[in-house]
């Protein structure tokens, strides 16, 4: 795939504009099953619409897929960007609706209590 094919691709266009989405610093209890891998607790610790940085003890690899689940939502599919020392960044494969994106900080805070909205 040359350069324009990408820049003009819907997941292209996302990625560039998702690097200018504001990042919200959350401290969010969820659970992260990696592809073919056994599900373990997390805290998402910054979230935006095109993905999240959470706490992830086992090495996680780029370009794997993996399920981020918050508690009342159902599981979120992911691909790791990264993983360095205990911690994961990854890219929702689909961007979160900002009504969603909003809901979940209406109800996390910043302070990892969860709040009924």
């Amino acid at each position: 795939m040359n350069t324009t094919d990408w820049n003009t691709s819907v997941y292209g266009q996302a990625a560039l504009e998702d690097r200018c989405a504001p990042r919200q610093r959350v401290n969010i209890p969820a659970s992260l099953r990696p592809s073919g891998g056994r599900g373990f607790q997390t805290v998402v610790l910054d979230l935006s619409l095109g993905g999240f940085c959470a706490n992830a003890l086992q090495k996680m690899y780029p370009g794997n897929r993996c399920w981020l689940t918050i508690p009342g939502m159902e599981a979120l599919q992911a691909e790791v960007v990264w993983w360095d020392a205990g911690r994961v960044g990854c890219a929702f494969a689909n961007l979160l609706s900002p009504i969603v994106h909003d809901n979940i900080l209406a109800r996390y805070r910043g302070d990892g209590v969860f709040r009924r909205v």
